[in-house]
C-alpha cells in the first residue's frame, strides 16, 4: 500500500463577475473582488493519517468570513478573491472564474487552473479548459439520493472554479482499476490531479490556506445545487457553536480497486456523524455536504436532483473502460 498523502484545506483570490438577476430572467453583471479572509490563527492542515480510519484528528478552523448566504440568493460572498494567488507556476495560466446568478440559477465559468503549484501526480499534463457549470439556486432534496457509483466525471465544482469528482478514480493503471485514488496516493497536497484530457480535477478538498479554500465555510457546489462546506459545521443558526463533522464509511475492503467495494456505512457510535451522501442538513433546515478526511471525501451520493450540464461539464472521465462494478 502506499503512503497516503495529506490533506490540506484551501483559501486564496479570485476576481468574480456576479451578476443577479431581475424579474425577467436577465442576468445584470458587474465586475466584483470578493474579500478574502483568513484564520488569525494561522491554517490548519487536515491530514489522512491512517486510511483504515474513519477519523483523524482535525483542527477546528472557523474562517474569518463567516457570512452564509441564504436559500435562493446569489451566494457572491462565498467565492474567494484569486487576484493575488500565486498560480500554478512556469508558463501556466493563472485560474479565471466568473460568477452569475439568474433568478434560478448560479452559474460558474472557468478556466480550471489551479491557484497554486501545480505538482505532476500523474503522466498528463496541465491545460487550460473551458467548464461552465449551472446549478439551481434553490434546490431541493429528492425523494430518494441517487448513487454516483457509475459517475466518473463531474459531481460538483470548487469555489475556486475546479471540478470535483467522486471517490473513485478511471480504469488506469490497471492494478488500482476504479480504485481509491486518496488511498493510493494519486494527488497531490490539495486533492487534485490532472486527467487524461490535462484537466486538473479534485477527488478530496482539504481547506487551507495554500489552496485557497479557507475563507468561507463554503468551498463548492455539487451539481444538485447543494452547497459542501468544509469539515466545520454551524450547530446553531447563528453559528457560535461548532463542530467537526466526520464519514460514516469504515474500512471494510481493499480500496487500491473498485473503491466502491472497500467501504460499509455504518455510523453506530459515531459522534458528528454524516449520512450516506457526506451531509446534513444545517441549523437553518437546509441541506449540505461537508468535506472529510475519509471516504468518500466530498461525495458519497446526491441528495438533490443533479441540474443537466452541457460541454466539458457533461462529459465522463476518459477513456471510461466501463463502468465500475455495483456494490
Amino acid at each position: 500500500m502506499r503512503t497516503p498523502l495529506k490533506l490540506l484545506f484551501l483559501s486564496s483570490a479570485l476576481t468574480l463577475m456576479i451578476a443577479c438577476g431581475g424579474d425577467d430572467g436577465s442576468t445584470d453583471s458587474a465586475t466584483t473582488t470578493s474579500a478574502s479572509g483568513t484564520s488569525e490563527s494561522g491554517t490548519t492542515v487536515v491530514s489522512i493519517v491512517d486510511p483504515t480510519t474513519t477519523t483523524s484528528e482535525v483542527s477546528e478552523q472557523v474562517p474569518t468570513n463567516t457570512d452564509l448566504p441564504a436559500l435562493g440568493e446569489c451566494p457572491m460572498m462565498v467565492f474567494p478573491d484569486l487576484s493575488d494567488v500565486a498560480g500554478p507556476g512556469g508558463d501556466y495560466a493563472m485560474p479565471s472564474v466568473a460568477v452569475e446568478c439568474t433568478d434560478t440559477e448560479l452559474v460558474v465559468t472557468s478556466n480550471g487552473m489551479p491557484g497554486y503549484e501545480f505538482v505532476e501526480m500523474t503522466p498528463n499534463g496541465l491545460q487550460e479548459q473551458n467548464w461552465e457549470w449551472r446549478v439551481a439556486l434553490k434546490p431541493e432534496v429528492a425523494d430518494e439520493p441517487t448513487s454516483i457509483v457509475d459517475v466518473l466525471g463531474p459531481l460538483g465544482f470548487t469555489t475556486t472554479g475546479l471540478p470535483i469528482y467522486g471517490p473513485t478514480e478511471g480504469p488506469m493503471p490497471e492494478r488500482e482499476a476504479f480504485g481509491d485514488p486518496v488511498y493510493n496516493g494519486l494527488l497531490d497536497d490539495c486533492g487534485g490531479h490532472t486527467g487524461f484530457n490535462a484537466d486538473y480535477h479534485n477527488h478530496a478538498l482539504n481547506a487551507v490556506a495554500s489552496c485557497n479554500l479557507d475563507s468561507s465555510f463554503i468551498i463548492g457546489y455539487a451539481l444538485d445545487g447543494f452547497p459542501i462546506y468544509n469539515s466545520v459545521g454551524c450547530l446553531d443558526a447563528d453559528c457560535t457553536e461548532t463542530a467537526v463533522f466526520v464519514s460514516g464509511y469504515d474500512l471494510t475492503g481493499d480500496p487500491t480497486s473498485y473503491s466502491w467495494k472497500a467501504y460499509t456505512y455504518n455510523a453506530d457510535g459515531k459522534t458528528n456523524v454524516l449520512d450516506e451522501c457526506n451531509g446534513r442538513v444545517g441549523p437553518d433546515g437546509t441541506y449540505r455536504y461537508h468535506a472529510t478526511t475519509a471516504f468518500p471525501y466530498i461525495i458519497g451520493c446526491l441528495r438533490g436532483t443533479a441540474t443537466t450540464q452541457t460541454g466539458n461539464a457533461a462529459a465522463p472521465m476518459p477513456p471510461m473502460g466501463g463502468p465500475p462494478p455495483k456494490r
